[in-house]
Protein backbone atom coordinates (compact mmCIF):
# COMPACT_ATOMS: atom_id res chain seq x y z
CA UNK A 1 0.00 0.00 0.00
CA UNK A 2 1.18 3.43 -1.14
CA UNK A 3 2.21 5.29 2.44
CA UNK A 4 0.65 8.64 2.90
CA UNK A 5 1.78 11.84 1.84
CA UNK A 6 3.81 13.82 4.67
CA UNK A 7 3.77 16.94 3.83
CA UNK A 8 6.24 18.34 6.00
CA UNK A 9 8.88 15.97 5.91
CA UNK A 10 10.67 18.10 3.27
CA UNK A 11 13.61 19.43 5.01
CA UNK A 12 13.60 23.62 4.82
CA UNK A 13 16.27 26.13 4.18
CA UNK A 14 18.21 25.78 7.52
CA UNK A 15 18.26 23.09 10.54
CA UNK A 16 16.28 26.46 12.41
CA UNK A 17 13.17 26.37 10.28
CA UNK A 18 12.66 22.48 11.96
CA UNK A 19 12.11 24.24 15.08
CA UNK A 20 8.89 25.13 16.95
CA UNK A 21 6.36 25.55 14.76
CA UNK A 22 3.59 25.86 17.47
CA UNK A 23 4.37 29.35 19.58
CA UNK A 24 1.00 30.53 17.95
CA UNK A 25 -0.95 28.83 20.94
CA UNK A 26 0.17 30.94 23.54
CA UNK A 27 -1.38 33.90 22.05
CA UNK A 28 -4.29 32.05 21.19
CA UNK A 29 -4.84 31.82 24.79
CA UNK A 30 -4.06 34.99 25.63
CA UNK A 31 -7.87 35.76 25.16
CA UNK A 32 -8.83 32.58 26.89
CA UNK A 33 -6.69 33.84 30.19
CA UNK A 34 -8.30 37.10 29.82
CA UNK A 35 -11.85 35.29 30.07
CA UNK A 36 -11.35 34.37 33.80
CA UNK A 37 -9.51 37.79 34.93
CA UNK A 38 -11.03 40.28 33.28
CA UNK A 39 -8.46 42.55 31.63
CA UNK A 40 -5.79 40.40 33.77
CA UNK A 41 -3.39 43.38 34.69
CA UNK A 42 -3.52 44.76 31.63
CA UNK A 43 -3.73 48.53 32.81
CA UNK A 44 -0.31 48.87 33.46
CA UNK A 45 1.12 46.84 30.20
CA UNK A 46 -0.73 49.17 27.73
CA UNK A 47 2.28 51.00 26.82
CA UNK A 48 4.42 48.06 25.61
CA UNK A 49 1.01 46.63 23.89
CA UNK A 50 0.81 50.19 21.66
CA UNK A 51 4.83 50.23 20.87
CA UNK A 52 4.11 47.03 19.19
CA UNK A 53 1.12 47.13 17.40
CA UNK A 54 0.16 47.43 13.93
CA UNK A 55 -2.80 48.32 11.69
CA UNK A 56 -5.86 45.85 10.29
CA UNK A 57 -8.24 46.60 7.58
CA UNK A 58 -10.91 45.18 9.39
CA UNK A 59 -10.43 46.51 13.02
CA UNK A 60 -13.82 47.64 14.18
CA UNK A 61 -15.25 50.93 14.48
CA UNK A 62 -17.08 51.24 17.60
CA UNK A 63 -14.84 52.02 20.89
CA UNK A 64 -13.84 49.63 23.17
CA UNK A 65 -16.20 49.26 26.22
CA UNK A 66 -16.60 47.61 29.50
CA UNK A 67 -19.33 45.87 28.69
CA UNK A 68 -19.79 42.58 26.57
CA UNK A 69 -18.60 42.91 23.02
CA UNK A 70 -21.86 42.38 21.02
CA UNK A 71 -20.82 40.93 17.43
CA UNK A 72 -19.33 37.93 16.31
CA UNK A 73 -15.76 38.23 15.91
CA UNK A 74 -12.49 36.49 14.71
CA UNK A 75 -8.83 36.75 16.33
CA UNK A 76 -5.98 35.85 14.26
CA UNK A 77 -3.19 34.10 16.30
CA UNK A 78 0.46 34.07 14.71
CA UNK A 79 3.53 32.07 15.63
CA UNK A 80 6.44 33.06 13.66
CA UNK A 81 9.81 31.27 13.88
CA UNK A 82 11.95 34.35 15.11
CA UNK A 83 14.93 33.93 17.08
CA UNK A 84 14.39 35.65 20.08
CA UNK A 85 16.65 35.72 22.65
CA UNK A 86 15.07 32.89 25.04
CA UNK A 87 15.93 30.74 22.35
CA UNK A 88 19.00 32.11 21.40
CA UNK A 89 20.66 31.32 24.59
CA UNK A 90 19.43 27.48 24.09
CA UNK A 91 20.46 26.93 20.87
CA UNK A 92 23.23 29.67 20.11
CA UNK A 93 24.99 28.53 16.74
CA UNK A 94 21.45 27.80 14.81
CA UNK A 95 20.37 31.60 15.50
CA UNK A 96 23.69 33.14 14.11
CA UNK A 97 22.86 31.66 11.12
CA UNK A 98 22.09 34.56 8.02
CA UNK A 99 18.92 32.35 6.74
CA UNK A 100 17.45 32.63 9.90
CA UNK A 101 17.24 36.65 9.59
CA UNK A 102 13.50 36.57 8.35
CA UNK A 103 10.64 35.44 10.31
CA UNK A 104 8.06 32.98 8.96
CA UNK A 105 4.16 33.02 10.33
CA UNK A 106 4.64 28.57 10.39
CA UNK A 107 1.93 28.10 12.69
CA UNK A 108 -1.45 30.50 11.95
CA UNK A 109 -4.98 29.68 14.00
CA UNK A 110 -8.41 31.88 13.28
CA UNK A 111 -10.42 32.02 17.11
CA UNK A 112 -13.73 32.79 16.18
CA UNK A 113 -16.00 33.41 18.49
CA UNK A 114 -20.42 33.34 17.67
CA UNK A 115 -22.72 35.18 18.94
CA UNK A 116 -25.80 34.52 21.50
CA UNK A 117 -25.23 31.24 21.98
CA UNK A 118 -20.96 31.96 22.57
CA UNK A 119 -19.20 29.32 20.49
CA UNK A 120 -15.32 29.53 20.21
CA UNK A 121 -13.85 27.50 17.73
CA UNK A 122 -9.89 27.41 16.58
CA UNK A 123 -8.61 26.83 13.19
CA UNK A 124 -5.49 26.12 12.63
CA UNK A 125 -3.76 26.04 8.54
CA UNK A 126 -0.97 24.26 7.99
CA UNK A 127 2.07 25.43 7.18
CA UNK A 128 2.53 24.26 3.72
CA UNK A 129 -0.72 24.83 2.53
CA UNK A 130 -0.95 26.84 -1.22
CA UNK A 131 -2.88 29.27 -0.97
CA UNK A 132 -2.98 33.30 -2.62
CA UNK A 133 -1.24 35.95 -0.99
CA UNK A 134 -2.51 39.86 -1.80
CA UNK A 135 -0.54 42.55 -2.05
CA UNK A 136 0.96 43.64 0.80
CA UNK A 137 3.25 46.58 2.36
CA UNK A 138 5.56 46.00 4.98
CA UNK A 139 6.62 48.03 8.00
CA UNK A 140 9.62 49.61 6.15
CA UNK A 141 7.50 50.62 2.94
CA UNK A 142 8.12 47.71 0.82
CA UNK A 143 5.58 46.63 -1.20
CA UNK A 144 5.05 42.60 -2.11
CA UNK A 145 3.07 42.66 -5.29
CA UNK A 146 0.96 39.21 -4.39
CA UNK A 147 0.93 35.99 -5.91
CA UNK A 148 -1.81 33.32 -6.52
CA UNK A 149 0.17 30.66 -5.59
CA UNK A 150 2.76 30.12 -2.28
CA UNK A 151 3.02 28.67 1.31
CA UNK A 152 0.97 30.56 3.51
CA UNK A 153 3.75 30.61 5.82
CA UNK A 154 5.71 32.74 3.54
CA UNK A 155 3.20 35.70 4.65
CA UNK A 156 4.45 37.01 6.96
CA UNK A 157 7.67 37.84 5.13
CA UNK A 158 5.68 39.44 2.38
CA UNK A 159 3.66 42.01 5.40
CA UNK A 160 3.81 41.47 8.53
CA UNK A 161 0.99 40.52 10.44
CA UNK A 162 -1.42 42.39 8.26
CA UNK A 163 -0.56 40.71 5.36
CA UNK A 164 -1.57 37.07 7.19
CA UNK A 165 -4.80 38.85 8.34
CA UNK A 166 -5.69 39.76 4.97
CA UNK A 167 -4.15 36.02 3.33
CA UNK A 168 -6.41 34.35 5.53
CA UNK A 169 -9.42 36.58 5.35
CA UNK A 170 -9.03 36.22 1.55
CA UNK A 171 -9.33 32.43 1.98
CA UNK A 172 -11.93 31.77 4.35
CA UNK A 173 -14.35 34.98 4.19
CA UNK A 174 -13.72 35.90 7.50
CA UNK A 175 -13.68 39.49 8.71
CA UNK A 176 -10.83 39.74 11.53
CA UNK A 177 -11.06 42.34 13.54
CA UNK A 178 -8.09 41.27 16.15
CA UNK A 179 -4.98 39.47 15.89
CA UNK A 180 -1.72 39.20 17.62
CA UNK A 181 1.99 37.90 16.50
CA UNK A 182 4.16 35.68 18.87
CA UNK A 183 7.45 34.22 18.62
CA UNK A 184 9.56 31.05 19.72
CA UNK A 185 10.56 32.34 23.59
CA UNK A 186 6.49 32.61 24.75
CA UNK A 187 5.77 29.21 24.49
CA UNK A 188 8.91 28.47 27.35
CA UNK A 189 7.77 31.65 29.55
CA UNK A 190 4.11 30.90 29.25
CA UNK A 191 4.41 27.58 30.57
CA UNK A 192 6.84 28.39 33.50
CA UNK A 193 4.46 31.40 34.09
CA UNK A 194 1.40 29.13 35.12
CA UNK A 195 3.51 25.98 36.40
CA UNK A 196 3.41 23.68 33.23
CA UNK A 197 1.26 21.90 31.61
CA UNK A 198 0.01 18.01 31.93
CA UNK A 199 0.12 16.19 28.86
CA UNK A 200 -1.08 12.46 28.09
CA UNK A 201 1.70 10.56 25.87
CA UNK A 202 0.14 7.38 23.97
CA UNK A 203 1.35 4.98 22.44
CA UNK A 204 4.89 3.42 22.43
CA UNK A 205 5.79 6.51 23.75
CA UNK A 206 7.67 9.60 22.01
CA UNK A 207 11.12 8.98 20.94
CA UNK A 208 12.43 12.30 18.79
CA UNK A 209 15.82 12.84 18.45
CA UNK A 210 15.47 16.32 16.42
CA UNK A 211 13.40 17.84 18.81
CA UNK A 212 15.37 16.06 21.73
CA UNK A 213 12.68 13.95 23.36
CA UNK A 214 12.69 10.33 24.42
CA UNK A 215 9.71 10.07 27.02
CA UNK A 216 7.65 6.87 28.04
CA UNK A 217 3.79 6.84 27.66
CA UNK A 218 1.74 8.07 30.22
CA UNK A 219 1.07 11.76 31.98
CA UNK A 220 3.56 14.34 32.03
CA UNK A 221 3.89 17.64 33.02
CA UNK A 222 5.95 19.95 30.47
CA UNK A 223 6.83 23.36 30.89
CA UNK A 224 10.05 25.84 29.79
CA UNK A 225 12.22 23.67 27.09
CA UNK A 226 10.26 20.28 27.55
CA UNK A 227 6.82 22.53 26.10
CA UNK A 228 9.29 23.60 23.17
CA UNK A 229 10.46 19.82 22.69
CA UNK A 230 6.84 18.74 22.58
CA UNK A 231 5.03 21.13 20.32
CA UNK A 232 8.02 20.95 17.73
CA UNK A 233 7.66 17.31 17.83
CA UNK A 234 6.74 15.28 14.23
CA UNK A 235 8.80 11.94 13.59
CA UNK A 236 7.66 10.64 16.93
CA UNK A 237 3.88 10.97 16.75
CA UNK A 238 1.86 9.65 14.05
CA UNK A 239 2.49 9.36 10.78
CA UNK A 240 5.57 11.62 11.43
CA UNK A 241 3.74 14.75 9.04
CA UNK A 242 3.23 18.20 10.02
CA UNK A 243 -0.66 17.27 9.86
CA UNK A 244 -0.55 14.96 12.73
CA UNK A 245 2.02 17.62 14.98
CA UNK A 246 -1.63 20.03 14.45
CA UNK A 247 -3.19 17.22 16.00
CA UNK A 248 -0.68 16.88 19.02
CA UNK A 249 -0.76 21.24 18.88
CA UNK A 250 -4.64 20.91 19.49
CA UNK A 251 -3.60 18.33 22.71
CA UNK A 252 -1.75 20.64 24.43
CA UNK A 253 -4.01 23.63 23.65
CA UNK A 254 -6.79 21.76 25.15
CA UNK A 255 -5.35 21.17 28.08
CA UNK A 256 -3.21 24.72 28.65
CA UNK A 257 -7.19 26.70 28.42
CA UNK A 258 -8.51 23.61 31.29
CA UNK A 259 -5.02 25.34 32.61
CA UNK A 260 -5.99 28.50 32.79
CA UNK A 261 -9.40 28.20 33.72
CA UNK A 262 -8.75 26.42 36.67
CA UNK A 263 -8.72 27.21 40.46
CA UNK A 264 -4.98 26.66 39.99
CA UNK A 265 -4.19 29.60 38.39
CA UNK A 266 -7.57 32.16 38.36
CA UNK A 267 -7.03 31.68 42.52
CA UNK A 268 -3.28 32.89 42.51
CA UNK A 269 -2.72 36.62 41.80
CA UNK A 270 1.11 36.15 41.52
CA UNK A 271 0.59 33.62 38.86
CA UNK A 272 -2.13 35.71 37.01
CA UNK A 273 0.50 38.46 36.88
CA UNK A 274 3.41 36.63 35.58
CA UNK A 275 1.32 35.06 33.02
CA UNK A 276 0.11 38.66 32.04
CA UNK A 277 3.64 39.95 31.94
CA UNK A 278 4.77 37.25 29.95
CA UNK A 279 2.03 37.37 27.17
CA UNK A 280 2.45 41.43 26.38
CA UNK A 281 6.59 41.07 26.22
CA UNK A 282 5.90 38.68 23.51
CA UNK A 283 3.16 39.94 21.58
CA UNK A 284 2.55 42.36 18.72
CA UNK A 285 -0.83 43.10 18.65
CA UNK A 286 -2.88 44.51 16.28
CA UNK A 287 -3.95 47.99 16.68
CA UNK A 288 -7.36 47.11 17.97
CA UNK A 289 -6.12 44.65 20.69
CA UNK A 290 -3.77 47.02 22.10
CA UNK A 291 -6.17 48.38 23.88
CA UNK A 292 -6.94 46.96 27.92
CA UNK A 293 -10.16 47.91 27.76
CA UNK A 294 -10.60 46.46 24.45
CA UNK A 295 -8.73 42.81 26.25
CA UNK A 296 -11.33 43.29 29.11
CA UNK A 297 -14.10 43.41 26.76
CA UNK A 298 -13.28 40.46 25.08
CA UNK A 299 -12.89 38.49 28.03
CA UNK A 300 -16.06 39.43 29.49
CA UNK A 301 -17.30 38.03 26.20
CA UNK A 302 -16.19 34.58 26.89
CA UNK A 303 -16.16 34.21 30.35
CA UNK A 304 -19.06 31.75 30.32
CA UNK A 305 -18.55 29.27 27.41
CA UNK A 306 -18.41 25.83 28.53
CA UNK A 307 -15.77 23.64 27.42
CA UNK A 308 -17.96 21.82 25.09
CA UNK A 309 -18.32 24.42 23.12
CA UNK A 310 -14.31 25.25 22.76
CA UNK A 311 -13.85 23.28 19.71
CA UNK A 312 -9.85 22.72 17.83
CA UNK A 313 -10.17 22.17 13.96
CA UNK A 314 -7.70 21.72 11.33
CA UNK A 315 -8.49 23.66 7.95
CA UNK A 316 -9.70 20.80 5.85
CA UNK A 317 -6.62 19.84 2.89
CA UNK A 318 -6.29 18.11 -0.07
CA UNK A 319 -2.75 17.07 -1.38
CA UNK A 320 -1.06 19.02 -3.89
CA UNK A 321 -1.44 17.70 -7.19
CA UNK A 322 1.71 19.43 -7.94
CA UNK A 323 4.09 18.47 -5.25
CA UNK A 324 3.45 15.84 -2.63
CA UNK A 325 4.84 17.73 0.19
CA UNK A 326 2.53 20.70 0.27
CA UNK A 327 -1.49 20.57 0.37
CA UNK A 328 -3.91 22.62 -1.10
CA UNK A 329 -7.46 23.84 0.02
CA UNK A 330 -10.57 21.64 0.33
CA UNK A 331 -12.90 24.18 -0.86
CA UNK A 332 -15.96 22.21 -0.22
CA UNK A 333 -15.26 20.63 2.82
CA UNK A 334 -13.95 24.53 4.37
CA UNK A 335 -17.45 26.29 2.83
CA UNK A 336 -19.51 23.73 4.96
CA UNK A 337 -16.96 24.71 8.26
CA UNK A 338 -17.60 28.56 7.65
CA UNK A 339 -21.35 28.25 6.51
CA UNK A 340 -21.31 26.77 10.57
CA UNK A 341 -19.46 29.18 12.14
CA UNK A 342 -21.00 32.27 10.72
CA UNK A 343 -25.46 30.48 10.92
CA UNK A 344 -23.64 30.06 14.65
CA UNK A 345 -24.54 26.29 14.45
CA UNK A 346 -23.02 23.74 16.85
CA UNK A 347 -20.21 21.78 15.44
CA UNK A 348 -20.41 18.22 15.13
CA UNK A 349 -16.85 16.42 14.48
CA UNK A 350 -17.22 13.12 12.17
CA UNK A 351 -13.52 12.68 11.68
CA UNK A 352 -10.78 11.31 13.83
CA UNK A 353 -9.64 13.27 16.74
CA UNK A 354 -6.69 14.48 15.12
CA UNK A 355 -5.00 14.57 11.40
CA UNK A 356 -2.52 11.90 10.18
CA UNK A 357 -2.62 9.72 12.89
CA UNK A 358 -1.21 12.59 15.75
CA UNK A 359 -3.34 11.65 18.84
CA UNK A 360 -5.98 8.84 20.23
CA UNK A 361 -8.11 8.77 23.02
CA UNK A 362 -7.57 9.24 26.39
CA UNK A 363 -8.20 5.81 27.62
CA UNK A 364 -8.26 6.81 31.02
CA UNK A 365 -10.84 9.37 30.50
CA UNK A 366 -14.87 8.20 29.92
CA UNK A 367 -15.98 9.55 26.27
CA UNK A 368 -17.71 12.51 26.37
CA UNK A 369 -21.87 11.79 25.15
CA UNK A 370 -22.55 11.94 21.35
CA UNK A 371 -23.41 15.42 20.05
CA UNK A 372 -27.43 14.93 19.75
CA UNK A 373 -27.57 14.18 16.13
CA UNK A 374 -28.93 17.20 13.20
CA UNK A 375 -32.72 15.17 13.00
CA UNK A 376 -32.98 14.93 16.52
CA UNK A 377 -31.99 18.45 17.30
CA UNK A 378 -35.05 21.49 17.82
CA UNK A 379 -33.54 25.10 15.75
CA UNK A 380 -33.20 27.89 17.65
CA UNK A 381 -34.97 30.99 17.30
CA UNK A 382 -34.99 32.51 13.92
CA UNK A 383 -33.02 35.62 14.95
CA UNK A 384 -30.03 33.33 15.70
CA UNK A 385 -29.42 33.44 11.49
CA UNK A 386 -28.20 36.28 9.87
CA UNK A 387 -30.14 35.97 7.13
CA UNK A 388 -33.67 35.74 9.35
CA UNK A 389 -33.64 31.87 8.45
CA UNK A 390 -33.61 29.61 11.54
CA UNK A 391 -30.02 28.36 12.21
CA UNK A 392 -29.06 24.99 12.27
CA UNK A 393 -28.98 23.18 15.85
CA UNK A 394 -25.67 21.19 14.86
CA UNK A 395 -23.84 20.69 11.47
CA UNK A 396 -21.93 17.16 10.99
CA UNK A 397 -18.53 18.50 9.57
CA UNK A 398 -16.72 16.63 6.62
CA UNK A 399 -14.49 14.08 7.92
CA UNK A 400 -11.55 15.71 7.29
CA UNK A 401 -12.44 18.40 9.02
CA UNK A 402 -10.62 16.94 11.94
CA UNK A 403 -10.63 18.28 15.62
CA UNK A 404 -11.14 17.80 19.18
CA UNK A 405 -13.40 19.55 22.07
CA UNK A 406 -12.20 20.79 25.04
CA UNK A 407 -13.83 18.87 26.82
CA UNK A 408 -12.19 15.25 24.96
CA UNK A 409 -9.26 14.33 26.45
CA UNK A 410 -6.52 13.09 23.81
CA UNK A 411 -2.97 11.89 23.86
CA UNK A 412 0.04 11.82 21.98
CA UNK A 413 -0.35 8.58 19.28
CA UNK A 414 3.64 7.99 19.96
CA UNK A 415 5.36 6.16 17.61
CA UNK A 416 8.59 5.24 19.30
Amino acid sequence: MKPPPQHARREPASPWRRGVKAVAIVAAVVVVAAVAVGGFYAWSLTSRLQEASVPLKDAPVEPPALSEYSEPFAVLVVGTDECDDVVAAAFGPRCSDPENNGARNDVNMLLHVSADPRRVTVVSFPRDLQVGIPECTNKDGSVFGGTDRASINTAYEDGGLPCVADTISDLTGQSIPFAAKVSFGNVVNITDAIGGVEVCIGGDGIDDPDAGIKWDAGPRVVKGFDALAFLRTRTGIGDGSDLARIGNQQQYMSRLVNKLRSDDVLSNPGTLIGLANTAVNNIEPSESLADPIRIAQLAYTLKDVPFSEFTFVQYPVVDDPYDSNRVVPDEESAQVLFDALNSNAGLAITGAAGSNGGVVADPSVPTPEPTTPVEDTPAPDASASPDGSAAPGVVELPENVKGTKADQATCSAGNG
